[in-house]
C-alpha cells in the first residue's frame, strides 16, 4: 500500500496541474498519508508481537495430512520407532530401510544439523513430505550445543531454541523431544526431572507435546555403533510389554540415532531388528503423532 501511494505522490508531483488541486483534495491526501502511516505501524507492531508470542505450527506441508481421530486395536501392541539428531550421515539409510520394510517411523530432527549439511534441508523436506509413512518432529535447533546443564538452566532461551527449530524445519505438528532428556508432556501430564521441568512447563503452555522414550538402542559414544544385537533388543521389547514397564500400556517408544546405521553392517542390524518384530502379529509400527493422550497437534 505504501509503495502504491508513494507512486501516486510521485505522479502528482510531476503533474503540471497540481497547483490547481483543491484545498479539500490536499487535506484528503494528508489525511490518507496519516492513515497509511498508522496502519503500517500497527502492522509492524502486530507482526513483532506474533513473532515473540507462543509459536504457531506451520501450515501443513505437501504430503502432510491433517490429524484424524485414530482408533487403536486393543489386541495389538504399538511400537514407535524414533530416530534422533538428523539430518546427518545415516538419516537416508534409516529412511530408505523403513520404506523398504514398509514400517512407520518418526524422525526427531535438529535445525542446526539441517543448516550444516549441504543437503540437510532437502532431507528434511523429504521426511516431511513422506507422511504418513514417517513423521517429522522437533528435536531443538542447537541440540543444546551438547551443554545440557546450561541449556536447561536457562529455560526461556531453551524454549526459544525449540521454537526456532519448529519454524526453521517447518515441523507440521507440535511434537518435540528434548535434547538429552526423556521428559513427557501430553494432555494433562508433565513428567520431567527438576532440571527440565521449567522448560517442559513453557512448552506445555505453548501447546506442545513432548515425547520421551521407553527403550533405547544404546550406541558406543566414540564409534556411534549399536551396542545391543538385534536379537537382544527385540527381547527387551518383548520384556517391556510383558512386564508392562512402558510409559503407556501397550505402547512402546524406541529411541535410536540416525548415525548409528551409517555403516552397511549396522544398517543390516536395523533391518534384522525390524524383521524380528514384524514376525510378531501383535506388533504394529506407528508414528508418534498417533501416540495416545496427545494434545491438539496444531493450534
Amino acid at each position: 500500500m505504501r509503495n502504491r501511494y508513494n507512486n501516486y505522490l510521485r505522479r502528482q508531483m510531476k503533474d503540471p496541474v497540481l497547483p490547481r488541486v483543491s484545498k479539500n483534495t490536499l487535506i484528503g491526501g494528508v489525511f490518507l498519508v496519516l492513515v497509511l502511516g498508522i496502519a503500517g505501524l500497527l502492522y509492524v507492531t502486530n507482526s513483532q508481537a506474533r513473532f515473540h508470542a507462543a509459536p504457531q505450527a506451520p501450515a501443513p506441508s505437501a504430503g502432510t495430512a491433517a490429524a484424524e481421530v485414530f482408533t487403536y486395536d486393543s489386541t495389538k501392541k504399538y511400537i514407535y520407532l524414533t530416530f534422533d539428531d538428523g539430518p546427518q550421515l545415516g538419516t537416508m539409510t534409516c529412511f530408505n530401510l523403513c520404506r523398504a520394510e514398509a514400517v512407520k517411523a518418526s524422525f526427531f530432527m535438529v535445525g542446526l544439523h539441517a543448516n550444516l549439511k549441504s543437503d540437510g534441508h532437502e532431507i528434511v523436506n523429504m521426511i516431511r513430505s513422506a507422511y504418513p509413512r514417517v513423521t517429522l518432529a522437533n528435536h531443538s535447533f542447537s541440540h543444546a550445543n551438547n551443554q545440557y546443564l546450561d541449556f536447561y538452566h536457562h529455560p526461556e532461551q531453551a524454549a526459544a531454541d525449540m521454537f526456532q527449530a519448529q519454524h526453521s524445519l517447518q515441523v507440521p505438528y507440535l511434537i518435540a523431544r528434548f535434547p538429552g532428556n526423556r521428559s513427557w508432556v501430553r494432555e494433562g501430564e508433565i513428567k520431567a526431572t527438576p532440571l527440565a521441568r521449567p522448560l517442559a512447563r513453557l512448552l506445555d503452555s505453548a501447546g506442545y507435546n513432548v515425547i520421551g522414550w521407553d527403550l533405547e538402542w544404546d550406541f558406543n559414544r566414540r564409534s556411534a555403533r549399536p551396542v545391543q544385537s538385534p536379537v537382544t533388543l527385540a527381547r527387551e521389547v518383548d520384556s517391556a510389554f510383558l512386564k508392562k514397564t512402558t510409559h503407556t500400556p501397550n505402547h512402546l517408544v524406541i529411541l535410536t540415532h540416525d548415525r548409528m546405521f551409517r555403516r552397511p553392517a549396522d544398517s543390516d542390524s536395523l533391518a534384522k531388528f525390524i524383521r524380528i518384530l514384524k514376525q510378531n502379529p501383535d506388533y504394529v509400527f506407528e508414528t508418534v503423532d498417533h501416540y495416545p493422550g496427545l494434545k491438539k497437534l496444531r493450534p
